[in-house]
């Protein structure tokens, strides 16, 4: 197998004819026809000689329409044995189609999809659709490309090379009907990755015996009964207390017990962080109950961990980790979250600010910043390959929030399947955003097989 990135062009013939110039038709030993694929759709075309210097590749109007190649430009072309060639890979994003129009047809995830089918678009042919632009009778897709301004066109394609799941509801993947919109790529050998969002209790549950991650992982107990919740506080001082569902920080409680003092809760409620001190424990579940009634059952209580601090705030790290071309784990990005005074967590929207890793822990540890900052790096992708080793689906995208105490040792609190990219907000992070999106390109690469063996530039 060799892989060439290759110019496709049109011509308007309606026969079916593939015109190909010297290098590629080389690659052919003579063949006179040729059996050409894009995603799942294939069609046998006559070969003929262009001339012009270069990787350059001119279909017919017939193989074009045939096939549907969505548009003209730099593709990559993958030869199998024989006289077999495949353009692509046709990379589908699926996300979700609510308050969409012409010029946002994705709402505010709009943006980002841009980003990402922009860095691909002189590699691959990349498109976002949602689930109600999939016509499984016919096995295509009515896909949103970028033309050349970076306006939006639809163009049908057939099924694709491998979709990359950004579908941003919790609630709806859980349906039975997404559940069977995931499965029925499964069933067609179409690789889907990022099959769902994870619940907080389902990682803990995952890593439950798995060696390698339980030393990092604090104590945590999924819908803790209100003595078991006791129990924690005496044994580790603080632990919070959050929802499996959530998100940005929203509905999680950090509970305190002092010996001589009581307990105390701290949360945030209508933009402002409370806190509160109660006599006894049953008081301070009173309160819990009340805020959220049966919805408690939905909770994980977690050991608290004294986290390195700067200004008395404490501080902890997203890392967004990404499977490269190779298919290992690699730290993307990785921002330090400061949290605000008196917040319960980091989140920015709380009140935290957001660092770069070094920034953060030179401040704590000086001039072995560098080697505290590695060791996280390698724990980071220990706890990928674990997470993943022990995950029934396929995965190629993480969130981690580690935290660091003070004497360097790394603990993790979450993993998210579809992280956030507010990180890269920060400016100093700006490029390993980039680093993000081609991480995304290189393992739909990986996953279609248009990767590995011999690689000629046009």
């Amino acid at each position: 197998m060799s892989l060439t990135l290759c110019n496709v062009q049109f011509s308007q013939q309606s026969d079916r004819v593939v015109y190909l110039s010297n290098p590629v038709l080389k690659s052919l030993a003579g063949q006179k026809t040729v059996h050409i694929k894009l995603g799942k759709e294939s069609i046998t075309a006559a070969v003929k000689p262009l001339k012009r210097s270069g990787n350059y590749m001119y279909l017919s109007a017939g193989v074009r329409q045939s096939i549907r190649v969505p548009k003209s430009g730099n593709v990559y072309l993958l030869q199998g044995s024989g006289n077999e060639l495949q353009l692509g890979p046709l990379i589908g994003v699926l996300c979700d189609s609510a308050f969409r129009s012409d010029t946002m047809p994705f709402g505010s995830r709009t943006g980002y999809i841009r980003q990402l089918l922009r860095a691909g678009e002189k590699k691959a042919y990349l498109f976002a659709f949602t689930p109600r632009d999939v016509n499984w009778q016919q096995e295509t897709i009515n896909g949103y490309f970028l033309n050349g301004s970076g306006g939006w066109v639809r163009r049908v394609v057939p099924l694709p090379d491998v979709v990359y799941n950004r579908l941003p509801s919790r609630r709806a993947e859980t349906t039975s009907a997404i559940v069977n919109f995931r499965e029925r790529f499964v069933k067609r050998n179409i690789p889907f990755f990022n099959w769902t969002f994870f619940n907080k209790s389902d990682v803990y549950k995952l890593l439950d015996n798995d060696v390698e991650a339980l030393k990092h992982l604090p104590d945590s107990a999924s819908r803790p009964s209100p003595d078991k919740i006791k129990e924690m506080l005496e044994k580790h001082q603080f632990l919070y207390f959050k929802p499996t569902g959530g998100s940005l920080g929203i509905g999680i409680y950090r509970l305190t017990y002092h010996p001589k003092r009581g307990y105390f809760a701290r949360y945030r409620k209508g933009g402002s962080n409370v806190l509160l001190r109660f006599s006894n424990f049953n008081s301070m579940m009173r309160m819990l109950q009340n805020n959220h009634g049966v919805s408690l059952n939905n909770y994980v209580s977690q050991q608290g961990i004294r986290l390195i601090e700067i200004d008395g705030c404490p501080i902890d790290f997203r890392f967004h980790m990404h499977k490269n071309i190779n298919n290992e784990w690699v730290p993307a990005g990785i921002g330090a979250k400061k949290a605000g005074r008196g917040s319960v967590t980091t989140h920015v929207k709380n009140g935290g600010s957001l660092m770069t890793p070094e920034q953060a822990l030179s401040r704590v540890f000086g001039d072995n910043a560098d080697e505290v900052l590695d060791k996280a790096k390698k724990v980071a992708v220990k706890l990928s390959e674990a997470i993943e080793r022990n995950y029934p689906h396929r995965l190629g995208e993480l969130g981690l929030d580690l935290g660091i105490d003070k004497d360097g040792d790394v603990w993790m609190f979450e993993a998210n399947s579809k992280p956030g990219r507010s990180i890269f907000k920060h400016p100093a992070l700006k490029e390993q955003g980039r680093a993000s999106l081609s991480y995304i390109l290189d393992h739909c690469l990986y996953l279609s097989r248009f990767q590995g063996g011999k690689t000629d530039g046009s």
